[in-house]
């Protein structure tokens, strides 16, 4: 695997876990558009990694997940209208790869996730966080626009309710209330967290690759407008499972009471 050509993203591979670690902690993991493209770079390159059968986001420091764009980089990347145009088409795209990947991804947050942290984590599967993290979208504070993409996100993780609470009144939420409205899956405390998450990620990479990528696949197409829902994908995914050496293999396993072990084809 190529290593991104900047130390503020971090990654590795292990156990089935693809891992991205926002490594800028002096700045709350504020990314720049460098660090944009680096994790770019490494969803595409665990996207055709067979090892990768899961992938985990998280920030270095203890203190925040991702606070959002680097401020002492708005100079040089967002400077003028059309640099501002150039750096949100770019951070869309990587948004969207995020929120298309093929495979499960997880967010471990760990502080703040504001902002671009919080459009960030929304763009994942599951979020799980610990006691101290706070959550917030600030743009209402700020005199910012912020994206349909986005707000769709939100909108569908925590229902339109609690979207328009936390975009209008730009307030900041505790990790209790995020669990409460939907917003994260499970909270720890901090010394937890890593391995909770470690363990949780382990219970996925160790099921049938092509259910799982096959039951995320289906429940986006459930999201979808009725109108574009491509149906006849959705029953090939299902026969693909039932004809593949994996379900032989879930089969015989669950017969001679022993874990399966699948192989992803």
């Amino acid at each position: 695997m190529t290593v991104p050509a900047t130390d503020k993203i971090l990654t590795r591979i292990a156990d089935g876990i693809g891992y991205i670690v926002f490594n800028n902690p002096e700045r709350h993991n504020a990314v720049s558009l460098e660090m944009w493209q680096a994790v770019e770079q490494t969803i595409d390159q665990f996207a055709e990694t067979d090892a990768v059968r899961v992938v985990v986001l998280s920030g270095a420091g203890g203190k925040a997940f991702v606070s959002g764009a680097d401020i002492s980089r708005f100079e040089k990347e967002r400077g003028t209208q059309d640099a501002v145009e150039r750096y949100n088409a770019r951070i869309k795209e990587v948004y969207d790869k995020i929120a298309a990947f093929p495979k499960p991804t997880i967010a471990m947050i760990d502080g703040y996730c504001l902002g671009g942290g919080l459009a960030l984590a929304v763009c994942c599967d599951l979020r799980f966080c610990s006691a101290n993290s706070r959550f917030g979208l600030p743009a209402a504070r700020l005199g910012l626009g912020y994206p349909f993409e986005g707000l769709k996100r939100l909108m569908d993780t925590v229902g339109p309710g609690a979207a328009k609470d936390i975009v209008f009144s730009a307030r900041r939420l505790d990790a209790d209330e995020a669990h409460r409205i939907g917003l994260v899956q499970h909270v720890s405390e901090a010394a937890e967290l890593e391995g909770f998450v470690t363990d949780y990620a382990n219970t996925v990479a160790g099921n049938a690759p092509l259910t799982v990528t096959a039951m995320k696949a289906i429940m986006g197409e459930v999201l979808k407008d009725p109108a574009t829902r491509d149906l006849a994908k959705c029953r090939d995914l299902v026969a693909a499972c039932f004809a593949s050496e994996d379900y032989i293999e879930g089969r015989q396993a669950f017969a001679e009471k022993r874990e399966p072990k699948f192989k992803g084809r």
